[in-house]
């Protein structure tokens, strides 16, 4: 039997905390998770990035050996039987242990660079955390990379800092009350843990080195103290009962075909106990056929895993059984009976009705990999005033984009695809592209939802300037002398464009307000053109002027604009040149005398 599970005797009432870790990318929370567990997995895996999922146990005995010197300094009295670390950190993975709204990590290791500061991702994380109302410390990473810092041999925190110079532990608290001060920006009270008078109202900062060790010690006694002291009642379970759990992640294995990894947060799972699991359509049923944890023997090292007979909560562990193919990741999942079966499902499928979103109203189709994924992305688009009216796991398809098709003839800025982490199916992807669906994409589930703000912004601005292309643009001409070519039908004479610019189909208005004409045509050198600008000088056709009569030379016309029209532009200044404003100005004047861009000209004038 598994040491995680040797340590945990079946009559044990006390499971060992789930924890949890997360953070910005590249702040080192693999290293963390390698230090806390005493091995190098992170240095073995592609790239640092955590392949094996699962959980890491660290028994009572461990837990000792880590933290001894911290727990013979502060005289801590170690009770919990041990903790179990989920391997793969991230905000992605924590979701998966989602169950009742909340999350069966216990508590979370939120990992922050010291060096880097708070980050986009760091600031999701604490979110998702409160989302989930799962309480957290704070690992201020990488401290040995503080200028000056010299690394000691040490697990403890305290005794390395002894030996720092002053300069450098100024340097240290300096960077902490950085961090301090930009959690406090966000609504959260924080400190350096020893110096948190009340743990229930302040998030205790531990400053460590994942790379050195240093700081690993208080972190762990920490994290022993706080879930002893605050979740004595949560990690209570029946150690003997049907277990329950979370679906981790759904995969293929060589030799078995597909399993699930799974988390088990209470009772005890057997080899041969009937599961019941949730699909897209409802929950199943199977049988396990076996329990595997990675192999750690030396006596069969080519052997990927070991099989066991039974698993007891907390522990994590990988399921065979036939018909895993359409389990849900992020999901529950539990031991179930004839006595209780039809009890289960309802309870099962309930909780994913709670979770998946199918509404009437328009609203954003959302895709997932897993269903933590899918609620902790609904939750934060909510709180961001997205509606959304379709919400399920799995991959992109063409119904998706067909969905939002409909949307879209409703709400253009809703008719699109936000998928996290999931495949687009060719058909979607070419469907989408015909129909101009966005499909947009992302890992990271606060880029997605900026992403689509950023589109949505960017979209409106087009929307705007095409509305804008259709609006007569200021412009005000006047009309040379000796330069008629034609008297009337078309009248064609020579004008010089003194601000802001002309089009074919602009109205002409004299000083009194009164419309001459529309030009039908502008001609530079022979050359036509779709439009002149200030100080060209060019010839414009107009059917309905008679030369002589309707207008003379040096005459002075402006473009015509209805009072909607200019009350547009006045709210898009923005766009206008200097040379636009006097232009817009002059015609509102004409409108009205008491101008309302009198005061923005003026005040650009003096800016300029």
């Amino acid at each position: 039997m598994p040491e995680a599970n040797k340590m945990q005797d079946p009559e044990s009432k006390t499971r060992s905390p789930i924890i949890a870790t997360l953070g910005h990318v590249d702040h080192g929370k693999t290293t963390l998770l390698d230090a806390l567990r005493g091995s190098s997995v992170a240095k073995k895996e592609a790239g640092g990035i955590t392949q094996m999922i699962g959980a890491s146990y660290l028994s009572q005995e461990d837990l000792r050996e880590v933290s001894k010197k911290v727990s013979d300094r502060t005289k801590f009295e170690l009770k919990i039987p041990g903790l179990l670390f989920i391997d793969t950190p991230g905000h992605a993975a924590f979701t998966n242990l989602r169950e009742r709204g909340g999350s069966i990590a216990d508590l979370a290791i939120l990992v922050i660079d010291i060096t880097n500061g708070i980050q986009p991702q760091t600031e999701e994380s604490i979110r998702i955390l409160r989302q989930y109302k799962t309480p957290f410390i704070i690992a201020a990473n990488k401290i040995d990379a503080i200028h000056g810092w010299k690394s000691q041999k040490t697990e403890s925190f305290f005794e390395s800092l002894e030996k720092q110079q002053e300069g450098v532990k100024n340097k240290l608290d300096e960077k902490l009350y950085e961090i301090v001060g930009r959690l406090s920006e966000i609504g959260m009270e924080s400190e350096r843990f020893d110096r948190v008078p009340d743990f229930r109202t302040q998030v205790g900062i531990v400053p460590v080195s994942a790379k050195t060790r240093e700081g690993i010690g208080e972190l762990i006694m920490l994290i022993a103290g706080l879930t002893q002291k605050f979740l004595e009642n949560e990690l209570k379970i029946e150690v003997k009962g049907l277990a329950k759990g979370s679906v981790i992640e759904v995969k293929e294995e060589r030799g078995l075909g597909t399993t699930i990894d799974v988390i088990v947060y209470d009772g005890v799972l057997r080899k041969g106990d009937e599961i019941m699991f949730l699909t897209a359509d409802g929950a199943k049923t199977t049988k396990v056929r076996a329990l595997l944890e990675p192999n750690v023997s030396m006596n069969n090292p080519n052997e990927k895993y070991t099989y066991v007979d039974e698993v007891v909560a907390a522990g994590g562990v990988k399921i065979f059984a036939p018909g895993l193919e359409d389990a849900i990741p992020g999901s529950p999942f539990m031991v179930t009976n004839s006595e209780n079966i039809e009890a289960d499902k309802k309870e099962l499928e309930e909780k994913m009705k709670q979770i998946l979103v199918e509404r009437n109203e328009n609203g954003v189709i959302v895709r997932a990999d897993s269903l933590g994924s899918v609620e902790a992305l609904v939750k934060l688009l909510e709180e961001e005033k997205i509606p959304v009216k379709d919400a399920k796991v799995g991959r992109v398809t063409r119904k998706d984009v067909l969905k939002a098709q409909a949307v879209v003839k409703e709400d253009r800025y809703l008719g699109v695809i936000l998928a996290f982490n999931v495949e687009t199916l060719p058909e979607a992807t070419e469907e989408g592209a015909a129909s101009e669906i966005p499909i947009i994409w992302s890992n990271i589930i606060y880029s997605l939802i900026d992403r689509y703000k950023e589109w949505v912004t960017e979209e409106k601005e087009k929307e705007k300037k095409v509305a804008l292309e259709k609006f007569p643009w200021p412009g005000k001409i006047k009309i040379l002398g000796g330069c008629c070519f034609r008297i009337c039908k078309p009248a064609v004479f020579g004008v010089e464009v003194l601000g802001g610019r002309i089009k074919s189909g602009f109205r002409l208005m004299n000083r009194n307000g009164d419309i001459v004409g529309e030009i039908k045509t502008i001609q530079h050198e022979k050359e036509s053109l779709v439009e002149a600008k200030t100080r060209m000088q060019v010839a414009i056709s107009c059917d309905d002027i008679y030369f002589g009569k309707t207008v003379c030379e040096g005459d002075v016309l402006y473009v015509f604009m209805t009072s909607d029209e200019l009350k547009v532009w006045g709210e898009r200044l923005e766009m206008l040149s200097k040379e636009d404003i006097p232009v817009i100005n002059e015609i509102e004047g004409i409108h009205n005398k008491d101008s309302p861009f009198a005061t923005f000209h003026t005040k650009k004038q003096v800016t300029e």
